[in-house]
């Protein structure tokens, strides 16, 4: 089968990997051009990219997919199947009738929950207990197409949207067999995406990341997780401005043991009021629950560790976020 591939990110490489392993015929390998990265803003290939390259793959980026020089050359590579993950680009009706089987999208959730740019996230920040990879057939609107494979992965409370999206690439990955062998057979049956049950993810902006501490700590934690690594949730400390990178959300028995030692202070914490510091990381009261910070990021340092943290900046009882 004569198949090209469209992908950027991370999340796409797997699948291009296993596409190339099963041998398949790749005439060209879509991605997003070079963009800027880094303090030094040097232009910087995509993860697709490079591992097409290292698979000795030719490589195509174009600004626009919907131009007609483009969509021609696309005609021209007459292709079995365009497959798609995460490639950064709407596909234009003159792209999606090109192939005989049409063009097909890995997208990172089980549909029709989580439609659009961050659904990762989103199953995250919805507390969902289990997320996937849908393979679908594209159509004209976003995410719409019928179902025709689907792999589910559980979320645990330690998965970041990195981790996650990690595991989900993988799952991607193993849909590839069962993809080309249904498509050739034409055992692969279409399932219609119930519109009712759909609900939208958009993008993640910098102002999600901002933590509001009267917020419970479930919903807290929850938050930092699906922003990391990509985004990150922040707060500030003592005038010091901190990257989140993990928290978890203390039990009942760590919550009274909190408690009770902030006594000593004497005044009543309000949210965002640390109760206690150190090894374990630091404890924050929430609108409901205590948060216990264990990963941070301060201004122009490395990630680090939230124990290591306090050996250079000590935190007491009573202080604030903010």
């Amino acid at each position: 089968m004569k198949v090209i591939y469209m992908g950027t990110p991370d999340f796409a490489v797997p699948a291009l990997k296993k596409l190339h392993e099963l041998g398949a015929e790749i005439p060209m390998v879509y991605t997003q051009p070079d963009r800027p990265k880094g303090r030094g803003k040097k232009l910087a290939p995509s993860p697709v990219k490079v591992a097409a390259e290292e698979l000795g793959l030719p490589v195509r980026q174009p600004e626009r997919l919907r131009e007609a020089e483009e969509v021609e050359f696309l005609k021209s590579l007459e292709p079995d199947m365009i497959l798609v993950a995460a490639y950064g680009q709407i596909l234009p009706k003159s792209v999606l009738e090109i192939p005989a089987y049409g063009c097909i999208n890995l997208h990172a959730s089980l549909l029709p929950k989580y439609r659009g740019a961050a659904p990762v996230e989103a199953a995250i920040l919805a507390g969902e207990k289990e997320t996937g990879v849908t393979v679908m057939q594209m159509a004209e609107g976003l995410d719409t197409g019928d179902m025709l494979l689907v792999g589910a992965i559980p979320i645990t409370e330690k998965d970041t949207a990195g981790i996650l999206t990690e595991k989900l690439a993988e799952a991607g990955a193993n849909l590839i067999r069962p993809l080309l062998e249904g498509l050739a057979a034409g055992t692969l049956e279409s399932t219609p995406q119930d519109d009712a049950k759909s609900s939208y993810a958009g993008k993640i902006t910098r102002e999600m990341g901002k933590l509001d501490f009267t917020d419970t700590a479930v919903n807290l934690s929850r938050r930092i997780r699906a922003l990391n690594p990509h985004h990150a949730a922040y707060a500030a400390l003592s005038g010091k401005n901190l990257k989140i990178l993990f928290a978890r959300v203390a039990d009942d028995v760590e919550t009274m043991r909190y408690m009770d030692s902030y006594k000593e202070v004497g005044s009543e914490p309000v949210p965002g009021t640390v109760l206690q510091a150190g090894k374990k990381g630091i404890a924050v009261m929430t609108g409901n629950g205590v948060l216990v910070i264990t990963e941070l990021q301060p201004e122009g340092k490395k990630p680090m560790q939230a124990v290591a943290y306090l050996n250079g900046y000590p935190v007491g009882p009573g202080e604030l976020f903010s």
